[in-house]
């Protein structure tokens, strides 16, 4: 069956509806403020923010690169996408349900346990992803895209905004743990009528490309990387830019060790860096047909190097907050354009398998967090700070070569 402008239509929505109630929920498991600090809160220290960090940003986006042989197998994905969103809300509700039942004698193990659920939402959220692009690439018409990525981005932003209060309130309404308990089981709650949208997306044309096995999924890539060089660069990028989601955790932490910051802090960061996601969404949806990608990567990276600047800048806690206004603008502006990129750089027959590919794009962001956290241990927060940056610069070659014209 083909791809009509009705089913299109009707698929966009379907996407929003997603998309809404996503942004409801991120609020309350947000992989930059509360997560971190939940971990702070548990005692973790510069390895254990490394470590979650590694598993929610760079590790489970790596493990798309095993992901996508066994899913670009598949004719249609919609099933796939389901049984990884309802994985990840099982895991919200297990995280939830562990801090509910935690004792003050029980903290010695909390830290694994929370390591084990916030792994499963990770790898789930990775798998979901390879069948979430794949199915949006050839059930949205072409046409449309830009505008779903920016109207996705602002709706998200403007909803995240006005919950990012209510996530506030909770975090202060209870103390450790029982305030983080009633957040996850808040987000899992959303997420699940999330779903929603994705039971009623019509999956109309089938992937016939068929890939037999992990040997010939790195056949093809080898192949495509001689072929395509846009995606040689595009590896480059996530390799670098990619980073930059990273930071925002290591901020927590550092925070919380040089000026003693509190649980409902988190809150507060949370709101400045919605302003920063929604101030730049609002200006890409204005100009969704006239800006160019590069325009929204090179900014990007400026913007990314901001952040490092501000940091070793900072002299008090109320400084922070600008921190996380940039950083809300660099994470919209690196969601859209790596997602965008993804379509332009793919077409519909190998996008799955792109996806994979991306997914080697990780290897650094994935790594990343974990040596992060060793040099801050061992050196300091200014290592880590300039370390960031040096990567960051590496990134405005790859978006040269890039030269994307849309």
């Amino acid at each position: 069956m083909a791809l009509t402008k009705k089913i299109s239509s009707h698929n966009f929505k379907a996407f929003l509806w997603h998309a809404t109630f996503l942004a409801f929920a991120k609020n309350f498991m947000d992989v930059d403020t509360i997560i971190p600090s939940m971990i702070v809160e548990s005692g973790g220290g510069a390895m254990h923010i490394g470590i979650l960090t590694a598993i929610m940003m760079g590790g489970s986006s790596f493990t798309q690169l095993f992901f996508a042989p066994y899913l670009s197998n598949k004719t249609y994905k919609k099933k796939f996408l389901l049984a990884a969103i309802n994985t990840r809300v099982f895991a919200l509700f297990g995280l939830g349900a562990l801090l509910f039942l935690l004792t003050t004698q029980q903290h010695n193990y909390v830290l694994w346990l929370v390591f084990f659920f916030i792994t499963a939402f990770s790898l789930a959220g990775a798998f979901a992803n390879i069948s979430y692009v794949d199915i949006l690439g050839k059930s949205v018409n072409q046409d449309k895209r830009k505008t779903f990525f920016s109207t996705t981005q602002i709706i998200s932003g403007v909803i995240v905004l006005s919950a990012a209060f209510l996530a506030k309130r909770m975090l202060e309404w209870k103390e450790y743990p029982l305030n983080y308990a009633f957040m996850f089981f808040t987000g899992a709650v959303l997420l699940l009528i999330a779903t929603a949208g994705f039971w009623s997306i019509k999956e109309v044309v089938p992937s016939q490309l068929k890939i037999s096995g992990l040997k010939a999924f790195f056949k093809v890539l080898k192949t495509e990387l001689k072929e395509n060089k846009k995606l040689v660069y595009f590896l480059g990028y996530i390799n670098t830019q990619g980073v930059a989601i990273s930071f925002l955790p290591f901020i927590i932490l550092y925070s919380k060790q040089m000026f003693q910051t509190e649980s409902s802090d988190a809150g507060i960061y949370l709101i400045y860096k919605v302003i920063g996601v929604v101030f730049v969404s609002v200006l890409v949806l204005l100009g969704a047909k006239k800006v160019k990608y590069n325009l929204l990567l090179f900014s990007n990276v400026i913007l990314s190097l901001a952040l490092a600047v501000l940091a070793l800048l900072l002299k008090d806690a109320s400084s922070i907050k600008y921190i996380f206004i940039i950083g809300g603008v660099v994470y919209s502006l690196f969601s859209m354009s790596m997602n965008g990129l993804l379509l332009e750089v793919s077409g519909n027959e190998n996008r799955a398998l792109y996806t994979g590919f991306a997914g080697a794009g990780n290897i650094l962001p994935a790594i990343f967090p974990l040596i992060g956290g060793s040099i801050i241990t061992a050196f300091g927060f200014n290592t880590f700070f300039i370390l960031f940056m040096v990567i960051i610069l590496l990134a405005a070659y790859f978006i040269y070569k890039i030269d994307c014209k849309k």
